[in-house]
């Protein structure tokens, strides 16, 4: 049977003067041109929102039951910003959708016309989870009729993650407790339940398969909604995680000790203090298996 793809995103109402509504319109039309690209291929497309998002919804998504919480709901804030919590919108999606993979994006990134088929073509290779970086562009792209430009516009590249695909049976596993999108430590959160949870995790950070409009790589983030992610995180999220990382599972594990290092550390998303913890229990184990082996010749009288 041919493997299925349901991707979901979580649209903001906003008024046509603000600069998030040119983009989302544009992430609207990449991905059903995506979805075209592919016609052949097994792929819904799903939203969901609060009640006051839905006008700004094309009608070829499948619009979800609208969410009833958000942050608000769950932690006090001098600056009120409806935010969703992720796990509702991939839960809404696990409960109607029934496709094999899930695909979930940030609605500020577009996608390319092959996105799916690259998708696609990594699931048949047996990867049962996928990471994928995003190329940034110029902000000068307002309008729908400038997507031939924005396709040709290779852009920067972007160490973060915003794309997230997986088997459908991993989110069960997934630990995401209150972390709110569009905040970091989203990313984070997601890329560890990967690296905990999957089995052959595939990270494609050199490919053009996405892109976003805007060339900032660290926007400011309020402080507020900030230390909300990072406690969510730290507290109740990473502990839980822990037991299940090994050094080898990390995006970078294979290349050699200098180059893995400074990708570690200088990419927020792994946090250099638990990449060199990964690397002291990897060599733990190795300098233990290297003992057994010399105390088990030493008992054979080899």
């Amino acid at each position: 049977m041919a493997v299925s793809i349901a991707h979901i995103i979580n649209p903001v109402g906003v008024s046509s003067a603000h600069p998030l509504f040119a983009i989302q319109q544009i992430t609207f039309e990449s991905i059903l041109k995506a979805k075209t690209f592919s016609a052949l291929r097994n792929i819904e497309l799903f939203t969901v929102q609060y009640s006051e998002d839905r006008e700004i919804i094309p009608a070829d998504f499948t619009i979800l039951p609208d969410l009833t919480r958000s942050v608000l709901d769950e932690n006090t804030f001098s600056k009120q910003r409806k935010l969703p919590i992720v796990v509702d919108i991939l839960t809404a999606l696990q409960q109607h959708a029934q496709a094999d993979y899930f695909v979930f994006t940030n609605m500020d990134i577009g996608l390319m016309p092959s996105f799916y088929e690259s998708i696609f073509r990594e699931i048949e290779h047996g990867h049962d989870a996928i990471l994928i970086t995003r190329r940034r562009i110029s902000k000068g792209y307002t309008t729908i009729s400038q997507l031939p430009d924005i396709y040709a516009d290779l852009g920067k590249p972007h160490p973060g993650y915003d794309t997230f695909v997986f088997k459908r049976n991993l989110l069960e596993k997934f630990v995401l407790d209150k972390i709110c999108v569009g905040i970091p430590f989203l990313e984070v959160s997601l890329l560890h339940n990967l690296i905990a949870f999957s089995t052959n995790l595939k990270l494609i950070d050199r490919a053009h398969l996405t892109f976003h409009i805007g060339m900032e790589v660290m926007p400011p983030v309020d402080a507020e909604y900030y230390r909300h992610n990072r406690g969510c995180y730290e507290k109740n999220i990473l502990p839980k995680l822990k037991p299940y990382f090994k050094r080898e599972k990390f995006p970078y594990a294979s290349e050699p000790f200098l180059s893995r290092m400074v990708k570690w550390t200088l990419n927020p998303c792994y946090r250099a203090s638990l990449m060199i913890e990964m690397e002291g229990m990897s060599w733990k184990r190795k300098v233990k298996f290297l003992l057994d082996e010399f105390r088990w010749k030493a008992i054979q009288g080899d």
